[in-house]
């Protein structure tokens, strides 16, 4: 049996005609899932990170670079998800082009992207209710919000003796949270999101608009700061770079981690009204929203403040506060929360949706497919990925995992523009109700810019990233492979 066989476009028309997902979804509140997934660890978090210690004033150029890249492969992702619109995302799209090995470690690696994008923003939740809590006069103990590893750094900083026992209390409720809303239907989800996406936006634009007020011109020179080497412990080069155009590179892969929303919203097709219009729609409305008010929000936090005076872990609410408007700290400090609950809701709603996808072909257990027989939602799965997701969040330090998840993402996005030529290539009869424009030039830039985003990652998350793929290729030969539906339709003709 071929590792190399594909999924015919016929078989994912059947998928879709005896899916018992419930098809709520309309092309605005498809739109809403993928703004609630792109907002949020983007403009709350990362953005501290990537100015104060990389691109200074072009972070927004830093944006403008992660956004093109994107850009490219969300019109791919367009097509295919116009030609075949079901839950499964790039991995459906590979199945359907490249072969059943690829399908397999791209979806392999989707797990990846979700479950570590998902923990990610579990732990960044926490770290702003607790602020949240502060502002109020509530101090959590450090030892119930932070993991071990954190909680014996901040206490030793504080003059404190280290805890034996520390458990991020906040992250793994707010994970169960969720994971409760996720088993009740798409429909709650989908109307909770829509509610923080409200919120987020309103605030996005308070944020927007009441800074430029406050812009001094003076914090954006010099836009690209000189240069700097960066040093190991001992003060010897690494060989990377802080600022200059190289360090505005690093920024792009760092803030990439915020844009993989509206790879979300092509898992949600099973669940779509008009999957075929509203997807695609959906997919590059979401990308253009939000890569506007990211430019805008960053070109704004630059201008209040220096760069280098921004706070890595609270950047917004810093620069308001470093302009003496501290009762907008409240307001930004609220929607930050409520920001990383809809990023959340929506990763660990792709999340299972990828299981489902993979179980239905037969590469992963029953396990992973069955509905509640009320709600319609894989729910076991969304309990196992809940559970997983609230441990891992509560016990572990996690400083460079948007890497990590970032990696699946290029790779996923990467294939995709790869995919949508070859399909254009070797199916030109195919009904496209969204065609790719200049398909093969937009395919090649797509493939070249996200594979050179991924060249400039560090060696660890490369070395890191090789090893699941191993575990991944071990698991398809030892169990998918066997149990492929294709591969035993394949046995049964012969």
């Amino acid at each position: 049996m071929s590792v190399w066989r594909v999924k015919p476009v016929s078989a994912f028309e059947a998928d879709m005609k005896k899916s018992d997902l419930k098809r709520v979804l309309t092309k605005w509140g498809l739109t809403s899932l993928g703004i609630g997934a792109i907002i949020g660890g983007g403009i709350f978090t990362l953005t501290g990170i990537a100015a104060h210690d990389y691109a200074g004033p072009a972070l927004a150029l830093a944006f403008v670079i992660a956004g093109v890249g994107c850009l490219f492969a969300s019109l791919c992702y367009a097509e295919f998800a116009s030609v075949l619109p079901v839950e499964g995302s790039a991995y459906a799209y590979a199945y359907g082009t490249v072969g059943e090995l690829f399908a397999w470690f791209i979806g392999w690696n989707l797990i990846l992207e979700y479950m570590m994008g998902a923990t990610t923003v579990a732990v960044a939740w926490s770290g702003y209710f607790t602020k949240l809590l502060h502002l109020f006069g509530i101090d959590i103990p450090i030892y119930l919000c932070n993991d071990l590893h954190t909680a014996t750094e901040k206490c030793i900083a504080l003059g404190l003796d280290a805890p034996s026992f520390a458990f991020n209390l906040p992250a793994f409720i707010i994970t169960w949270i969720v994971t409760m809303i996720l088993v009740k239907g798409i429909k709650e989800a989908a109307n909770t999101n829509n509610i923080i996406v409200i919120v987020k936006i309103a605030v996005v634009l308070f944020v927007i608009i009441v800074g430029a007020f406050y812009i001094n011109t003076e914090n954006w020179t010099p836009f690209i700061p000189a240069e700097v080497p960066v040093l190991d412990d001992a003060g010897n080069p690494t060989g990377g770079v802080n600022f200059g155009f190289g360090g505005v590179l690093t920024a792009a892969t760092i803030v990439f981690f915020a844009y993989i929303g509206f790879d979300a919203v092509s898992t949600q097709a099973g669940e779509a009204i008009n999957p075929k219009k509203d997807v695609p729609f959906a997919i590059i409305a979401s990308l253009v929203i939000c890569t506007v008010l990211y430019i805008l929000v960053s070109l704004v936090l630059t201008g209040m403040v220096k760069y280098d005076q921004l706070d890595k872990a609270a950047p917004v609410a810093s620069a308001f506060s470093g302009i003496g408007i501290n009762w907008a700290v409240f307001i930004i400090t609220i929607a930050a929360t409520a920001g990383l609950t809809s990023v959340m809701l929506v990763m660990m709603l792709g999340q299972t949706r990828i299981f489902l996808g993979m179980a239905k072909d037969g590469l992963m257990p029953p396990f992973f497919k069955a509905l509640h027989s009320n709600f319609k939602t894989p729910h076991k799965s969304t309990f196992l990925v809940g559970g997983i997701i609230s441990i891992v969040a509560a016990l572990t330090p996690i400083d460079n995992v948007s890497e990590m998840c970032s990696m699946g993402t290029l790779l996923a996005f990467a294939m995709v523009c790869v995919a949508v030529m070859i399909l254009r290539y070797k199916k030109p009869e195919l009904e496209r109700p969204y065609k790719t424009p200049a398909v093969y030039l937009v395919g090649c830039l797509g493939v070249g810019f996200n594979i050179f985003l991924m060249t400039q990652v560090r060696a660890a998350t490369w070395k890191f990233f090789m090893i699941w793929g191993v575990i991944g290729i071990i698991v398809y030969f030892m169990y998918s492979k066997r149990h492929s539906n294709l591969g035993k339709s394949e046995a049964e003709d012969k």
